[in-house]
Protein backbone atom coordinates (compact mmCIF):
# COMPACT_ATOMS: atom_id res chain seq x y z
CA UNK A 1 0.00 0.00 0.00
CA UNK A 2 1.24 3.96 -1.00
CA UNK A 3 1.38 6.69 1.53
CA UNK A 4 1.47 10.13 1.01
CA UNK A 5 3.61 12.49 3.06
CA UNK A 6 1.85 15.11 5.13
CA UNK A 7 2.99 18.38 6.01
CA UNK A 8 5.78 16.99 8.66
CA UNK A 9 6.82 14.09 5.95
CA UNK A 10 5.54 11.67 8.31
CA UNK A 11 3.52 8.96 6.22
CA UNK A 12 0.26 8.56 6.70
CA UNK A 13 -2.23 5.90 4.68
CA UNK A 14 -4.07 8.31 1.97
CA UNK A 15 -4.39 7.82 -1.64
CA UNK A 16 -3.68 4.08 -1.67
CA UNK A 17 -6.92 2.25 -2.97
CA UNK A 18 -8.65 0.01 -0.56
CA UNK A 19 -6.57 -3.55 -0.28
CA UNK A 20 -9.91 -5.39 -1.89
CA UNK A 21 -9.87 -3.21 -5.44
CA UNK A 22 -7.30 -5.06 -6.48
CA UNK A 23 -8.61 -8.38 -6.54
CA UNK A 24 -11.97 -7.08 -7.65
CA UNK A 25 -13.73 -8.91 -10.39
CA UNK A 26 -13.67 -4.78 -12.09
CA UNK A 27 -10.48 -4.27 -11.74
CA UNK A 28 -9.55 -7.86 -13.18
CA UNK A 29 -11.71 -7.17 -15.90
CA UNK A 30 -9.92 -3.48 -16.52
CA UNK A 31 -6.30 -4.99 -16.58
CA UNK A 32 -7.81 -7.75 -18.99
CA UNK A 33 -8.78 -4.66 -21.18
CA UNK A 34 -5.47 -2.79 -21.48
CA UNK A 35 -3.99 -6.09 -22.53
CA UNK A 36 -5.67 -7.04 -24.83
CA UNK A 37 -4.37 -3.89 -27.34
CA UNK A 38 -0.94 -3.51 -25.33
CA UNK A 39 0.27 -7.15 -25.85
CA UNK A 40 -0.87 -7.51 -29.38
CA UNK A 41 0.64 -4.07 -30.16
CA UNK A 42 4.10 -4.81 -28.52
CA UNK A 43 4.11 -8.34 -30.05
CA UNK A 44 3.71 -7.11 -33.47
CA UNK A 45 5.72 -4.10 -33.25
CA UNK A 46 8.44 -5.72 -31.77
CA UNK A 47 8.12 -8.72 -34.41
CA UNK A 48 8.37 -5.45 -37.30
CA UNK A 49 11.16 -4.30 -35.73
CA UNK A 50 13.02 -7.36 -35.49
CA UNK A 51 12.53 -8.16 -38.99
CA UNK A 52 13.96 -5.13 -39.92
CA UNK A 53 17.21 -5.53 -38.20
CA UNK A 54 17.34 -8.64 -39.28
CA UNK A 55 17.04 -7.78 -43.15
CA UNK A 56 19.24 -4.94 -42.61
CA UNK A 57 21.82 -7.57 -41.21
CA UNK A 58 20.95 -10.80 -43.61
CA UNK A 59 19.14 -9.46 -46.46
CA UNK A 60 21.68 -6.95 -47.57
CA UNK A 61 20.82 -7.28 -51.30
CA UNK A 62 17.34 -7.08 -50.78
CA UNK A 63 17.39 -3.95 -48.42
CA UNK A 64 19.42 -2.37 -50.98
CA UNK A 65 16.86 -2.57 -54.11
CA UNK A 66 16.51 0.57 -55.31
CA UNK A 67 12.37 1.20 -55.92
CA UNK A 68 13.13 4.79 -57.83
CA UNK A 69 15.49 7.29 -57.49
CA UNK A 70 17.98 6.90 -54.43
CA UNK A 71 14.97 5.44 -52.78
CA UNK A 72 15.39 1.90 -52.00
CA UNK A 73 13.89 -0.71 -49.63
CA UNK A 74 15.50 -0.04 -46.49
CA UNK A 75 14.76 3.55 -46.45
CA UNK A 76 11.18 2.75 -46.79
CA UNK A 77 10.97 0.05 -44.25
CA UNK A 78 13.11 2.23 -41.86
CA UNK A 79 10.91 4.99 -42.32
CA UNK A 80 7.97 2.58 -41.74
CA UNK A 81 9.28 1.91 -38.29
CA UNK A 82 8.46 5.94 -37.75
CA UNK A 83 5.14 5.53 -38.98
CA UNK A 84 4.06 2.71 -37.15
CA UNK A 85 5.52 4.35 -33.91
CA UNK A 86 2.99 7.12 -34.30
CA UNK A 87 0.16 4.91 -35.17
CA UNK A 88 0.58 2.89 -32.56
CA UNK A 89 1.01 5.30 -30.07
CA UNK A 90 -2.73 7.11 -31.74
CA UNK A 91 -4.38 3.80 -32.02
CA UNK A 92 -3.57 3.36 -28.22
CA UNK A 93 -4.87 6.62 -27.08
CA UNK A 94 -7.98 6.27 -29.26
CA UNK A 95 -8.26 2.81 -27.36
CA UNK A 96 -8.04 4.22 -23.98
CA UNK A 97 -10.24 6.50 -24.30
CA UNK A 98 -13.01 4.57 -25.74
CA UNK A 99 -12.50 1.29 -23.57
CA UNK A 100 -10.19 1.92 -20.61
CA UNK A 101 -10.65 5.51 -19.35
CA UNK A 102 -14.26 4.70 -18.78
CA UNK A 103 -13.70 1.54 -16.52
CA UNK A 104 -11.04 3.03 -15.08
CA UNK A 105 -13.43 5.62 -13.88
CA UNK A 106 -15.98 3.16 -12.80
CA UNK A 107 -13.21 1.31 -10.53
CA UNK A 108 -12.13 4.28 -9.55
CA UNK A 109 -15.76 5.39 -8.68
CA UNK A 110 -16.41 1.76 -6.64
CA UNK A 111 -13.15 2.29 -4.51
CA UNK A 112 -13.99 5.58 -3.48
CA UNK A 113 -17.39 4.25 -2.86
CA UNK A 114 -16.13 1.35 -0.90
CA UNK A 115 -13.54 4.13 1.11
CA UNK A 116 -16.40 6.24 2.03
CA UNK A 117 -18.39 3.07 3.18
CA UNK A 118 -15.82 1.94 5.37
CA UNK A 119 -14.53 4.83 6.94
CA UNK A 120 -11.28 5.18 5.18
CA UNK A 121 -10.28 9.04 4.44
CA UNK A 122 -9.02 8.39 1.22
CA UNK A 123 -8.21 11.24 -1.48
CA UNK A 124 -5.24 12.82 -3.71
Amino acid sequence: MSTVLNDESEPTEGSAPPDGVHSSAQFRALQRTLFRFTVPATLGFMAWYFLYVFLSAYARDFMGTVLFGNINVALLLGLGQFVSTFAIAWAYMRYCSRKYDPAAAEVRAAAEAENAVSGKEGGR
